[in-house]
């Protein structure tokens, strides 16, 4: 018996409570399983800074966002950036609550996306101060938090960033890893193509036979290290942040672009390093991609340290090229490209890119763009030119409790696109029914990137 179709008055609860149920797949984050180890606060705010998951209030408070918005109300002048980042994480914490939250209120997305998932977390913050959530969070065990968090944010697999060049991380995967089947690896490979001399002198130390010059030689050994890390990782896609000013092919004409943070200069030294590693991405990554069966992640226009006093808070964004996205993909067909950029300006030339590339899906809206009046406008205009063929969100979460305010804000704001493009179609005479709304809304948050994985 065929559903009785849904009236336009009946479209936005069913979409909300579809959208609401659906866990997601989370295909982009900075989080990582409890194994790699963990800085577990105490009530004290102290914490052992030796592991990879982050997670508790001081983390949430400390996160760069905040960092960067303190400054703008209590300037280096009168707290030095070296005082600062000498302070113990919990004072840290302290300062951006009492500047951001307790003198000024708190209403920035950063700012809300602590207050609520505090409130999510059952925590009560009216009072304004922070002892009650430091003794909460101390309580609680790294792995069983995990579960609760991912509860929480109806989120049912987490997908971690993992860059081989980071010496830290790479000795955890060498004295071997427990698979956790909560968490899937990405192999993130930015120095192969953003500095490839000196991802070149790291993998000849770790026994690769590969020299600067990329000879036949070293793209067999270069070949070789990839296999290897994808194998050791169980990696399920590559990935890498390029600035605003990459260009592909290398020698594409740059004069729209910016410069800095890994631009070109023609006939200088950026120039043979945007050369070399436009080599190594032909020559090595997207082949050994392509036998694998694994997509390669762009995430394109972030301009780096631009104050390199605020640490990772100093970074910036830039217009990128899509022309260079759109080359690639029509350069490399037998290839899968995951694709998102920094700046709200590429958003609707990169859609467009998209319909014309079934190679090509568009993801996200990656850290500057993931703010609610931006989230609900890109997301309009990517179902009005794609349909439901794209990713609208992943967390880009560096800490764990993140996932809870991130995955909240963002189901509110894709449910109220999606009820009103219902509604539209409804309108038109389109026999809506409850079953479509939850086959679609299971393409956006999981199966759009599980069957991109597998195609």
């Amino acid at each position: 018996m065929t559903a009785a179709p849904l009236t336009r008055d009946q479209v936005e609860s069913v979409v909300s409570s579809a959208v609401r149920a659906q866990p997601v797949v989370d295909m982009h984050t900075h989080l990582y399983a409890p194994v790699f180890g963990s800085p577990v606060p105490t009530s004290a705010g102290k914490a052992d800074r030796g592991g990879f998951l982050l997670w508790g209030l001081d983390e949430l408070l400390t996160y760069h966002y905040l960092v960067a918005e303190v400054y703008r109300v209590v300037p280096a002048t009168v707290l030095p950036y070296e005082r600062f980042w000498k302070m113990t994480k919990a004072e840290q914490a302290d300062h951006i609550w009492k500047h951001l939250f307790v003198e000024r209120s708190p209403i920035s997305e950063a700012c809300r996306g602590v207050l609520t998932a505090l409130r999510k977390l059952g925590l009560d913050v009216s009072d304004r101060s922070l002892a009650p959530a430091r003794k909460w969070f101390a309580q609680q065990d790294p792995s069983r938090y995990v579960d609760r968090v991912m509860e929480l944010a109806n989120v049912e697999s987490i997908t971690m960033t993992n860059p081989v060049f980071d010496d830290a991380e790479r000795e955890r995967w060498l004295k071997g890893v427990k698979p956790d089947p909560r968490f899937e690896a990405v192999l993130r490979i930015d120095p192969l193509l953003r500095d490839w001399p000196a991802a070149a002198k790291k993998m000849h130390a770790w026994g690769y036979a590969v020299g600067t010059e990329v000879d036949d030689a070293t793209v067999e050994e270069a070949r070789r290290f990839l296999r290897d890390w994808i194998d050791r990782q169980k990696a399920i896609y590559l990935a890498l942040s390029l600035p605003p000013d990459w260009r592909y092919p290398a020698d594409a004409d740059t004069s729209s672009g910016g410069t800095g943070g890994g631009g070109i200069s023609a006939g200088g030294p950026a120039d043979l390093l945007a050369r070399a590693g436009q080599s190594i991405l032909e020559r090595v990554v997207l082949p050994v991609c392509a036998e694998r069966g694994l997509p390669f992640a762009m995430m394109i226009g972030s301009r780096l340290r631009v104050n390199p006093d605020l640490r990772d808070a100093g970074d910036m964004v830039g217009k990128a090229d899509v022309a260079s996205v759109t080359s690639l993909a029509r350069a490399f067909p037998q290839n899968k490209f995951f694709v998102t950029m920094l700046s709200r300006e590429n958003q609707h030339e990169l859609a467009v890119a998209a319909r014309k590339f079934g190679n090509l899906m568009v993801f996200g809206c990656w850290w500057f763009v993931n703010n609610p009046s931006l989230i609900d406008e890109i997301t309009r205009m990517r179902v009005e030119l794609l349909g439901t063929s794209f990713i609208p969100q992943h967390s880009d979460a560096r800490v764990l409790d993140q996932l809870v305010y991130k995955w909240d804000h963002s189901r509110g704001l894709i449910a109220s696109v999606l009820a009103d493009k219902y509604r539209d179609a409804v309108d038109a005479g389109w026999p809506l029914t409850t079953a479509d709304v939850e086959r679609d809304v299971r393409l956006y948050l999981k199966d759009n990137f599980r069957d991109f994985l597998k195609r």
